[in-house]
């Protein structure tokens, strides 16, 4: 079966790359071109925290993994529409990258004690997962 002129599962892929390389990408850039203001923000919301002192050390790691888990997926989306035949290894590392930094995100939401902020996570880190799974079959 088809649809828009591509297979159900190949269409898929293309679709679980384009969101994941949406969402990092601009959630990564976001931290790179307002670093303090995303900075200050999580200063306040860790401050109660164990996590507080390291604030500083973590926001370049999750600017990092967020950015590259999305740039990832942009080029296995690229990939896949050129029939690189390296697509779904770098779709499933992009994928991969988006579970990591969802997984570090959800642990600092869960140290702060702000568990509605950590269920809003579940949602993206399932949809991650599928991608993934999809990806490795």
């Amino acid at each position: 079966m088809e649809l828009f002129g591509f297979s159900i599962p190949f269409l898929a892929k293309l679709l679980f790359a384009a969101f994941n390389g949406i969402l990092f990408t601009q959630s990564g850039l976001d931290k790179v071109f307002h670093y303090q203001g995303n900075l200050d923000y999580f200063k306040d919301h860790f401050k109660k925290s164990p996590l507080a002192s390291t604030v500083g050390l973590l926001m370049p790691v999750i600017t990092l993994l967020e950015t590259s888990a999305g740039l990832t997926s942009v080029l296995g989306l690229l990939l896949l529409l050129m029939g690189n035949d390296s697509a779904n290894t770098v779709g499933a590392s992009g994928m991969g990258l988006g579970a990591l930094s969802l997984v570090c995100l959800f642990f600092g939401q869960r140290i702060a004690q702000d568990y509605a902020g950590a269920a809003a996570l579940v949602p993206y880190f399932l949809m991650t997962m599928a991608g993934l799974m999809l990806y490795t079959l």
